[in-house]
């Protein structure tokens, strides 16, 4: 899922970048009303846990591998807004430090993974919960359906920017094809990984979860 350097053209680059600029601006803003003195720890040891499980790689198919993106399982522990900060200093660090997706492509990173993975998935995660009851095991059922379909969203970015930009001679059409039958798969195993670490959570401090709060802060922005 770690765009390298080249792989899409400057222009195109550039252009995600900015939108992810103004993301992560929007998120700093949010992320001030979200957070409190108890809940802002947890939002830092988020970004640590993702890092660390994103070094962990399991098979998928085909010699291909996967690792959790914890778009979803970060702004279900810790809200939308604060979940876009933690995945984007955890792309940059593995950018800088790790080489682990370009420099240049750090913006189309940020756009699929902080924007893309996490947004989408919440919002996602937010209407699963309206149909079902309201308790524990329906949050993490909620989770895991938003974490599954997070992947493949984000690999649709990815393709959409690939189309736009693209330096490679494969059509875009099936990039998008090989992308989202590759990162279904992946999916499942993020599912199972969000399901059982938020399960853990609410099993043992279910305050600390953002998304089984009754009422959650709105999520409009107060200039």
């Amino acid at each position: 899922m770690h765009i390298p350097d080249g792989f899409i053209d400057l222009p195109t680059s550039a252009t995600f970048g900015a939108l992810s600029a103004v993301a992560v601006t929007l998120s700093l803003k949010g992320a001030k009303r979200q957070l409190t003195d108890r809940t802002a720890p947890l939002a830092g040891l988020t970004a640590v846990f993702i890092f660390a499980v994103q070094m962990l790689n399991f098979p998928v198919a085909a010699g291909t591998s996967g690792h959790l993106l914890g778009g979803a399982l970060a702004a279900i522990l810790v809200g939308p807004f604060a979940a876009t900060l933690a995945l984007t200093v955890v792309l940059i660090i593995q950018a800088l430090l790790f080489a682990d997706g370009g420099l240049s492509a750090l913006g189309l990173n940020i756009f699929n993974i902080s924007f893309i993975a996490v947004w989408l998935s919440y919002l996602i995660f937010i209407a699963v919960r309206k149909i079902l009851p309201s308790k524990p095991l329906s949050i993490v059922v909620a989770a895991a359906i938003a974490a599954f379909l997070s992947v493949p969203l984000s690999a649709a970015g990815f393709s959409l920017q690939y189309a736009l930009g693209g330096t490679g001679t494969i059509s875009p059409q099936t990039v998008l094809a090989a992308m989202i039958s590759v990162h279904i798969l992946i999916g499942i195993g993020e599912a199972i990984i969000t399901a059982l670490t938020i399960s853990a959570i609410l099993a043992a401090r279910s305050d600390l979860v953002f998304g089984w709060k009754s009422q959650s802060p709105r999520l409009e922005i107060k200039s």
